[in-house]
């Protein structure tokens, strides 16, 4: 088998083609550190570190590129209410969210770009699709008019009317709008608030705008992968599908849009704003190994919407140990005709289900310990588990003080 994804655009299952053979062009969206991260943001950056991972193992060169969006709404009410610059916010943050990760194992992005490091390409990108008719500017603001991109919501699956009733962060300013779904591209702002000079006015740029001018900026005007939470799906990138394609004229701008599903905690969605519904990656590394972590996070889909409770890590205690087990004995190679290899990608290639390929591995572990595996059995367990980032299996990364991307 080869490895098939899932793409929201498209609603099914396909194999895994990319705009040049043998490389992989990845743009994850990162987080806006306003406030600190939890362990829904672990779950998703713990996944699309391991899909990485899995592709570089199979083979391509890969590009992976995770953004920080350090302007936006948040970030300056934030700076406010603290009187802190958004840089200073921003490092803090950005600062233990790395730690954690680190923590995890998961690898340095090839590039890891700041918005604010950014406005050159946003200012570029949009006077081309002033140009080219899609944005137009009222008073110092920059609107995209949604209705000249042909199949705007597609990724959503809702036309215009039905997009116009869900909830919308990137409506504002309706009296100056053409239209209810177009949305900034770059805006004014209040005095004393961050900005940079533009053919508009002073200002600053919009959300969507920002992740559309980084992924260009690094991945060119193609990718093969979007990754995100699927509460990103509208209007975030449905908005970045616009603008890109509007600007270049390429379609798709995107191969595979793959959506992580959201991590609740004893069944409530985790929110900044309810600080009583997080779970922190950091507080459970104080109890379990970060090895132990990365296992629970694994052992979810990537596309569900998983349910943290007290007590499921001790509950998967007997199978992290079990393979750490297998582990320590395991030479750290195995042949590549290992059926147990076999068995895990076989697994893993259907729409990278990491929790099958584990339960694969647990089923060989068990063979081992029971004397009834065959002799390759545990270097096969050790080696897909480093595959997939294992740090007790010798996986590279900054667990084990390797920062390299």
């Amino acid at each position: 088998m080869t490895l098939r994804l899932y793409s929201t655009l498209a609603r099914t299952t396909r194999e895994l083609t990319t705009v040049v053979p043998g490389e992989v062009r990845i743009y994850v969206c990162g987080v806006t550190p306003y406030y600190v991260t939890h362990l829904g943001h672990a779950f998703s950056y713990v996944q699309f570190d391991a899909l990485r991972r899995y592709l570089t193992d199979s083979g391509y060169r890969v590009r992976y590129v995770q953004n920080v969006t350090d302007i936006d709404d948040d970030m300056i009410r934030v700076s406010r209410e603290q009187g802190r610059t958004i840089y200073e916010i921003r490092d803090e943050n950005d600062g233990q969210f790395r730690r954690d990760l680190d923590r995890l194992n998961v690898l340095r992005p090839t590039e890891y770009p700041y918005a604010t490091d950014h406005i050159d390409q946003i200012l570029g990108l949009t006077q081309q699709l002033i140009d080219r008719g899609h944005a137009y500017a009222v008073d110092g603001d920059v609107f995209y008019e949604a209705t000249t991109f042909d199949g705007y919501g597609a990724l959503r699956g809702l036309g215009m009317a039905e997009l116009g009733k869900l909830e919308n962060p990137e409506s504002k300013r309706a009296q100056k709008k053409r239209g209810p779904l177009d949305f900034l591209l770059w805006q004014q702002v209040d005095p004393g608030d961050p900005s940079w000079d533009s053919p508009w006015g002073p200002g600053r740029p919009g959300w969507s705008i920002e992740c559309t001018a980084m992924s260009m900026a690094h991945l060119g005007d193609q990718i093969d992968i979007h990754g995100g939470g699927s509460d990103l799906v509208y209007p975030h990138h449905t908005n970045e599908i616009a603008q890109a394609e509007g600007v270049t004229g390429l379609a798709p701008f995107c191969g595979y849009w793959m959506h992580n599903g959201m991590l609740q905690s004893e069944g409530r969605k985790m929110a900044k704003s309810k600080p009583e519904t997080l779970v922190f990656a950091r507080h459970l590394m104080e109890r379990y190994e970060p090895d132990h972590l990365r296992l629970y996070l694994l052992m979810q889909h990537y596309r569900a919407d998983a349910n943290y409770r007290d007590g499921d890590m001790d509950t998967l205690r007997p199978r992290f140990e079990r393979l750490k087990s297998v582990v320590a004995r395991a030479p750290g190679t195995a042949p590549s005709s290992s059926p147990v290899l076999a068995a895990f990608r076989e697994a893993v290639d259907e729409d990278f289900r990491a929790s099958a390929g584990i339960d694969v591995l647990d089923q060989a572990a068990s063979r081992v310990l029971a004397g009834a595996a065959d002799a390759d059995d545990a270097g096969a367990v050790k080696v897909a588990l480093a595959v997939l980032g294992f740090a007790f299996a010798g996986a590279r990364g900054p667990a084990l003080g390797d920062l390299t991307p």
